[in-house]
């Protein structure tokens, strides 16, 4: 079998690199058919992320949260590896693979009022690489490091190029205050490589707190003085859609306020993960699914 190219070179290196993206960021225009207004997808394509704002009412956000309480009170799915827990205080953080483990969760996946649009700007069908929820409890919600998703899916699972967008459902308020999204506009452009090998079953660790594959400060220094920050703040049922390689982050939660989001990435199905760039094994498919894929059916829900 002949190995992939590997297009963004990362964790093979002693120094931090640029490489300019090779990728197309919004696979297909404006059209008749589109999900999207050509505003929109000018936006995507220029800050690499698009807030939609109540995509979803509060009563199928109440819907959700139940969802989430139920999730939280299971014994087994508590108790499995897809259950991540907070270094220092044990709290959950995130639990992975939400679309198969909760049928609801599963049409939220394709429901299309994301996935229509990711389609659009993906060009084809999509499934679901990864989903999960986010917790950020008040007061001892910890901060997720500055970092592009590419990068890890790249180097750990192998996802070979850049047709990949993240979903994130606001469940909560998301203030300034309470540890919201941070995003770089304009990073999703450039591919920074980071150093440092990827040592065994990493992902045990990083889910809890990445220290390994996040860009060095200069890089970030210079990206953000080019682009700033932007905080992704709104009301629960708003929606944040990312470019894959945009670089985002967010700070830990010292308010009484939790923050908690339904997280999807949807990759397109002609984009199946490969051996990994800059890893020696894959991680776990309850982290990143490797196929074989069957394309999302994507439909009009409504959740009572």
């Amino acid at each position: 079998m002949t190995a992939a190219v590997d297009l963004y070179p990362t964790r093979r290196q002693d120094q931090p690199r640029w490489h300019e993206r090779i990728d197309p960021i919004s696979y297909r225009r404006h059209d008749r058919e589109a999900p999207l207004t050509a505003q929109q997808i000018d936006q995507f394509e220029r800050d690499g992320f698009l807030l939609l704002p109540n995509a979803f009412s509060a009563e199928e956000v109440a819907v959700f949260r139940r969802e989430v309480e139920r999730l939280r009170s299971d014994k087994g799915i508590l108790a499995s590896d897809a259950a991540i827990r907070e270094p220092d205080s044990g709290a959950l953080r995130s639990l992975f693979a939400i679309h198969q483990s909760s049928e609801l969760f599963a049409r939220v996946a394709a429901d299309e009022r994301i996935a229509a649009k990711i389609q659009h700007l993906l060009d084809g069908d999509l499934y679901v690489h990864q989903s999960r929820l986010n917790l950020k409890p008040g007061f001892k919600g910890k901060e997720f490091y500055w970092h592009s998703d590419f990068e890890t899916w790249h180097a750990e699972d192998g996802l070979p190029r850049m047709r990949t967008i993240s979903c994130s459902i606001l469940l909560t308020d998301n203030s300034p205050c309470n540890g919201p999204l941070l995003l770089v506009p304009g990073s999703h452009r450039y591919f920074i490589s980071c150093v440092g090998e990827t040592p065994d079953e990493h992902y045990r660790r990083s889910l809890r707190k990445q220290e390994l594959g996040v860009p060095d400060d200069a890089s970030l220094a210079d990206m953000v003085s080019e682009g700033g920050i932007t905080a992704a703040t709104g009301q629960a049922g708003s929606v944040v859609l990312f470019d894959c390689n945009t670089l985002h982050g967010s700070n830990s939660n010292i308010t009484p306020d939790p923050r908690s989001n339904l997280f999807y990435v949807y990759n397109h199905v002609d984009n199946l993960p490969v051996e990994p760039f800059g890893a020696d094994t894959p991680r776990p498919a309850f982290v990143a699914e490797r196929g074989p894929v069957t394309p999302l059916r994507i439909a009009s829900q409504r959740y009572q």
